[in-house]
């Protein structure tokens, strides 16, 4: 007669061996789930690119925005959004990673595009949504290094609505997916070298179901890795294409808890929200985020949902709605 304990190994190893088996047996093509491919120079051909929106100038919109270089020789660009029916008073700054993996979407992908509108008028928030280069044409830590530059560009800009709207001293970082990696690793950054960044004072960072991974499958991982928003095969391709070459998914830009003493840096004075749910494949490495960020004694909460899927507080309105819930009680 086996122990409970005996039981739960047992059981763990069965459901990880019958995970192994459907990854391994698995038909699902990555590159065609994503409508990608892999060209022989190391370049990916996007065969169908998501939709886009152009930056809007109509002053009968509640939400104005436009696109400004940040780095020419990089592509590199923001898109600003300007709630300008609230200009009476200098105005948060929200500074937004989108995400895709590394390797997929824009600031102007409609997807994020929306969402920033949205963001920017129910919080009344200056949002700067940045774009930086993918992967693989641009591995990590290429992402970082350009959302790090825009925090250098945004302090320099001489851009009026930045100026003349932006209240600096209320700056926050925020992400979502492989945005909320990036939001993460240039929060470290900044914490570091707070005066190469002044007059910006980050006061806060809003991970929302932030992308990490590692060689071992976590529970969810397990549990999900045949889901239809982010089967375990898709991750994996996108940590392959986006890691430094001849990285594994246990370097510390995937895998936090590999060097998660990182993360004590933030425990000076910064406020920290960690956003997920059950129904994602990364779940799991969103809590055990969290608890990293606790042991290191940062101020942090966590706000986990049941069901859900991966990218469900940028799809869904009424998810999106806690997160604006959660940013307005943070900027009162």
């Amino acid at each position: 007669m086996m122990s409970i304990r005996e039981s739960i190994v047992v059981f763990t190893l069965l459901l990880s061996l019958s995970v192994f088996l459907i990854v391994a047996n698995s038909s699902m093509d990555p590159y065609k789930a994503l409508n990608i491919i892999l060209n022989p120079d190391g370049t990916l051909t996007r065969v169908k690119i998501p939709p886009q929106n152009p930056p809007s100038s109509d002053p009968n919109l509640p939400v104005l925005s436009k696109d400004i270089p940040i780095n020419r020789s990089k592509h590199t660009w923001s898109r600003i959004f300007l709630p300008h029916t609230q200009l009476h008073h200098k105005l948060p700054l929200i500074v937004f990673y989108h995400g895709g993996g590394f390797i997929l979407y824009s600031a102007s992908s409609t997807y994020f595009h929306d969402f920033c509108i949205n963001l920017a008028n129910s919080t009344k928030s200056i949002i700067v949504s940045v774009e930086y280069r993918l992967a693989p044409e641009h591995r990590l830590p290429a992402a970082y290094d350009d959302s790090v530059e825009a925090l250098q560009w945004i302090k320099d800009s001489k851009d009026s609505w930045l100026t003349n709207h932006a209240d600096y001293s209320r700056t926050y970082l925020m992400g979502e997916s492989a945005g909320g990696n990036i939001a993460y690793n240039v929060a470290l950054r900044a914490a570091a070298e707070i005066d190469q960044i002044k007059p910006l004072k980050i006061k806060g960072l809003i991970l929302i179901q932030p992308f990490f991974g590692g060689k071992k499958r976590t529970g969810s991982e397990l549990r999900l890795a045949e889901d239809g928003t982010l089967p375990l095969p898709v991750t994996d391709l996108m940590w392959n294409l986006s890691l430094p070459v001849g990285a594994d998914r246990d370097h510390e830009y995937s895998n936090e808890a590999v060097n998660g003493e990182r993360c004590k840096v933030l425990g000076q004075g910064w406020r920290v929200g960690v956003f997920g749910c059950d129904g994602d494949p990364l779940v799991d490495r969103q809590i055990q985020l969290l608890n990293l960020l606790k042991a290191n004694h940062v101020n942090v909460t966590g706000q986990f949902y049941p069901g859900g899927r991966h990218g469900i507080f940028i799809g869904d309105p009424s998810m999106s709605a806690q997160v604006f819930h959660f940013l307005n009680n943070l900027l009162s």
